[in-house]
């Protein structure tokens, strides 16, 4: 994962920034980086940024030492999954590194919110559909079962169309990235879970 370290090197030195501590933050692959409208979505919650091309979850949770414990969030929105089952990973082992986050975050911050942004179905990627329907399964129910303080957004079924296949007004022309409306969907989802994820 050394292609990640100058932007790793990058964040750090924002990390000794005062003003860039104890915010809500966004964390996990271009999803997230490209998330253009983030602080006019959520004003509320001042987010930070921590989006990086081509991160997988078990990025996420390599990097967790220099890329998120710095900043002391009071909340983590993620978002990965997606790159790990297009490098081939099986579900499992997605779900694994889901957990090795949560239980970073549980062991070196304490026990703030976190939501996991369901894997998004797109036309690239449909040829592994099946692999990401069953990896939202598991790590929803583990959140729903297992885990208080942990938020499941589900916006996988929002992202079809009538023919359940992914609405393409919802995405960019390659068929990953979102269009603004896309992030329209994302953002109304999580402001469905405010008030429990953006508390002071």
């Amino acid at each position: 994962m050394f292609w990640f370290e100058n932007d790793i090197r990058a964040l750090e030195n924002l990390a000794e920034k005062e003003d860039s501590k104890g915010k809500h933050i966004f964390y996990g692959s271009s999803s997230i980086r490209l998330w253009d409208a983030l602080a006019s979505d959520f004003p509320m919650a001042e987010p930070l940024n921590l989006g990086f091309s081509g991160f997988t979850l078990a990025a996420c949770a390599w990097y967790f030492h220099r890329m998120v414990l710095p900043f002391q969030p009071k909340s983590i929105v993620l978002y990965g999954g997606d790159n790990d089952l297009g490098e081939e990973r099986h579900p499992e082992e997605v779900f694994l590194f889901f957990q090795q986050l949560v239980t970073l975050v549980r062991k070196n911050i304490g026990t703030i919110p976190i939501a996991f942004i369901a894997i998004k179905p797109s036309r690239v990627r449909w040829n592994i559909n099946e692999r990401i329907i069953y990896t939202n399964e598991i790590i929803k129910k583990e959140i729903e079962i297992e885990n208080p303080g942990l938020f499941f957004i589900d916006i996988y079924q929002k992202m079809l169309n009538e023919h359940n296949y992914p609405e393409t007004e919802y995405y960019l022309e390659n068929g990953l990235h979102l269009s603004r409306k896309g992030y329209e969907v994302w953002r109304d989802e999580i402001l469905k879970y405010e008030k429990e994820l953006f508390v002071e």
